[in-house]
């Protein structure tokens, strides 16, 4: 009744009998383009608020009974409409029990969006995401078919998808609609540019603060005079320009959209150039920075960004500390934290710990289709094969093409 409905009662013979109809109206935003996981290639459809049309959009790419669908009301002030979705004859009954059990064990007055069902269905307290959220439909159906499971709340223009690894932070949905070599190629790239964006401007420091002696004698005489009108050590001058980087960010995210793109570019240039002829940082390093910088975008999902963002400051602290080799150490504990996580109880760096030759198929590199006839291992679904490969076909009458 609070929702918008009549309720009709009719009592005859005794007998009553209630009637409850739709009459809410209710205001939906139109489906937009996708603005955080734009592809050039692909669907140009994006979930929005409304819960049921974002149901609709699954049900059009999977129009079938396997589709199942689990609603639940979280929040007791705003009775917030949640539904767990995954296909019924593919995903893991375990894996679809234990997101059913966390979302039922779960005490909130209050579920704005599908970000506060992430932070308590996640597995561990982590600044590394163990379940994705992606506002593109098409990625969602791909990801049921494959065996995970889907979270949509009503009020959230993004769906949650679990159990996944880290690998598929680095893999953009647009990579299925290219070539397996360039796709391959693109990942490659993308997780060197993670190398270089967390470890560029640590290694500066430290090479400059303990190691000079690896500099190449030319390359040293250049950041000797690139240096000289600069006061300060290494850890200040790359904190200022790191924080200077991510002040404009913060900034160009909050600002409306065509004065946040102008306060980025006219900052960005304004505050370097002018850094750099006050002596407060050298130009190799506002280089570094921003190439730093310019290589965290690359990461298709923006809260990995955000980590990546996040954990090249532990090392550029630790570079000041104990230079190469703190940078080591920490490189090495949080390699130990990345395979202690999990995800729905998965591992979180599979297929490299534990090691599964099978899944490498579409982790660091993506090898083409017709390879690719069964799901990931880790996801334990319950039908493994996604299709039968004609070269594998038996007893099959040949094609009229075949022969030429």
């Amino acid at each position: 009744m609070l929702t918008g409905s009549l309720l009709l009662r009719f009592v005859a013979g005794g007998k009553q009998i209630d009637l409850l109809v739709e009459l809410s109206y209710q205001e939906d935003r139109e489906i937009t383009v996708p603005e955080i996981e734009f592809s050039v290639f692909g669907s140009k459809e994006s979930f929005i608020e409304t819960v049921e049309v974002n149901i609709n959009l699954l049900r059009r790419r999977i129009p079938s009974t396997d589709l199942y669908m689990k609603k639940y009301t979280i929040g007791s002030g705003s009775k917030t409409s949640v539904y767990v979705v995954y296909c019924q004859s593919i995903a893991n009954a375990e894996n679809v029990q234990t997101v059913k059990q966390r979302i039922t064990d779960l005490q909130l007055d209050q579920v704005p969006d599908s970000s506060t069902l992430l932070q308590v269905l996640e597995d561990s307290s982590s600044v590394f995401p163990q379940i994705i959220d992606t506002e593109r439909p098409d990625r969602t159906a791909s990801a049921l078919m494959e065996g995970k499971i889907a979270v949509l709340t009503d009020g959230s223009p993004q769906a949650l998808i679990a159990p996944v690894t880290i690998f598929e932070f680095i893999s953009a949905f647009e990579d299925y609609f290219l070539s397996w070599q360039t796709a391959s190629m693109l990942r490659i790239i993308r997780i060197c540019a993670i190398v270089f964006s967390i470890f560029a401007t640590p290694l500066y420091v430290a090479i400059l603060s303990y190691h000079p002696e690896i500099i190449p004698q030319d390359l040293f005489a250049t950041l000797v005079a690139s240096r000289t009108a600069v006061p300060f050590p290494p850890i200040l001058e790359a904190l200022f320009l790191e924080v200077t980087i991510e002040l404009l960010r913060e900034a160009g995210a909050r600002l409306p959209t065509k004065v946040g793109q102008t306060i980025g570019i006219v900052g960005g240039i304004v505050i370097g150039t002018a850094a750099v002829e006050a002596g407060l940082t050298s130009n190799i390093l506002l280089i570094i920075v921003a190439l730093a910088a310019l290589a965290s975008f690359t990461i298709p999902v923006y809260r990995m960004g955000t980590t990546i963002r996040i954990v090249r400051f532990p090392f550029i602290v630790a570079a000041q500390v104990w230079g190469l080799i703190a940078i080591a150490l920490l490189f090495v504990f949080i390699t130990c934290h990345l395979l202690s996580l999990k995800s729905l109880g998965r591992p979180y760096t599979e297929p490299i710990y534990p090691f599964s030759f099978k899944d490498m198929k579409d982790s660091l590199i993506r090898l083409p289709i017709s390879s690719q006839e069964e799901r990931p291992d880790f996801l334990q679904t319950k039908n493994p094969l996604r299709f039968i490969a004609k070269n594998k076909k038996k007893n099959t009458k040949p094609d009229i093409d075949d022969g030429y």
